[in-house]
């Protein structure tokens, strides 16, 4: 469940910045220029985040596997 909140945080980060950078100006002076850098790493830190959480997350495989070890051991005592 995890991975769909991951990548729906990728999708809606994705769309913000399609929306934002046409109208960001990093050349800008002043405080403009600030902000908009300063929004732009804030939202390239988001997607190195989901993308990390995806990545790294543990895999089902190994709960479905502890189950198995129980069934076994139930066998032997019958």
């Amino acid at each position: 469940m995890k991975k769909h909140r991951y990548l729906l945080c990728l999708l809606l980060c994705g769309a913000m910045l399609y929306y934002a950078v046409p109208q960001l100006s990093v050349t800008a002076s002043g405080l403009e220029g600030i902000f908009s850098l300063a929004w732009l790493a804030l939202a390239l830190m988001v997607i190195a985040g989901n993308l990390t959480g995806i990545l790294y997350s543990p895999k089902k495989a190994v709960q479905k596997l502890q189950p198995n070890r129980s069934k076994r051991k139930s066998r032997m005592f019958h």
